[in-house]
């Protein structure tokens, strides 16, 4: 499904409009003006997966944020932007084919901090745990006696350990803990709990923390998205598992200008390619 069908950034000549005007000797970067346009790139055209490829500082990751800025996706995590974003966005347009029925921006940044808010969630889970053993210890083998009203909830306790087994008295009165996941799982569950049906959805490099086992699982799942619940992706990513992602279209931001390549075509994959045929007798 194809929501977004075109996005338009300035060109050079309109970048260099805006910063005629501007005191640039007052400041030390004018970013995005400069980044995009140094490689020829004034125009993307979308499939329902396009992959936006490139090395670092390749501008990859910028023109996702310039687009997910002017088309106001709601995002997690914070993001590099400057003084003069907003007036770079104010020069971009776009076009619909159809308006999605929801949107998101989701980013390596938005997958690591649900995995440390899974891990301190645990942290809390374990030390509530190992409380509950000690209070079932003193319960259970303490010579408890009430005296009055107010000893009515330790007499309970009491009634309740001297009655049960430790690991059943611990799983009574704590909520189970949530790392039944791996990492890469979690990572996984992040996606899924964050794309829906019928989306638009800008994802900055999702294979981070993820194996490349794990990387070939969110393929699937990214593809079968795409395919069969009416999604839109536009990812950034120099991942293998996902530039091979079939149907999918791939501007190679490493060239100038900006192209369109296959996947075999990429410097990244050739690397791959090479390295494992140079060493492909010691599999066999």
């Amino acid at each position: 499904m194809v929501y977004l069908s075109e996005f338009h950034f300035p060109d050079i000549g309109a970048e260099e409009d805006f910063l005629f005007g501007l005191k640039r000797t007052c400041y030390d970067t004018v970013y995005p003006f400069g980044i995009l346009s140094r490689h020829g790139l004034t125009r993307l055209d979308f499939e329902p997966v396009t992959i936006l490829y490139g090395g670092n500082g390749s501008g990859k990751t910028t023109a996702l944020n310039v687009m997910a800025q002017t088309l106001g996706l709601p995002r997690d995590s914070r993001y590099n932007r400057s003084n003069f974003f907003e007036a770079y966005t104010r020069s971009c347009s776009f076009e619909w084919a159809e308006k999605p029925a929801c949107s998101r921006v989701i980013t390596s940044d938005d997958v690591f901090e649900f995995m440390l808010n899974l891990r301190a969630i645990n942290e809390g889970v374990d030390r509530k745990r190992e409380e509950l053993f000690d209070e079932y210890l003193e319960a259970k083998y303490s010579k408890f006696q009430m005296r009055s009203l107010d000893d009515y909830e330790k007499l309970k306790k009491v009634t309740q350990a001297r009655s049960k087994t430790q690991s059943r008295f611990v799983r009574e009165n704590l909520a189970g803990n949530v790392r039944e996941h791996s990492n890469g799982e979690s990572a996984l569950l992040y996606f899924q709990e964050k794309m829906q049906d019928g989306g638009l959805y800008l994802l900055d490099e999702p294979e981070n923390s993820l194996s490349p086992e794990k990387q070939q699982e969110l393929c699937r799942f990214l593809q079968d998205s795409a395919r069969f619940f009416s999604c839109q992706l536009i990812i950034a990513t120099h991942s293998p598992f996902l530039l091979a992602m079939k149907g999918a279209k791939i501007y190679d931001f490493d060239e100038d200008p900006v192209d369109v390549k296959r996947w075999t075509q990429l410097k990244n994959v050739r690397a791959y390619y090479d390295f494992f045929r140079q060493h492909s007798g010691e599999f066999e």
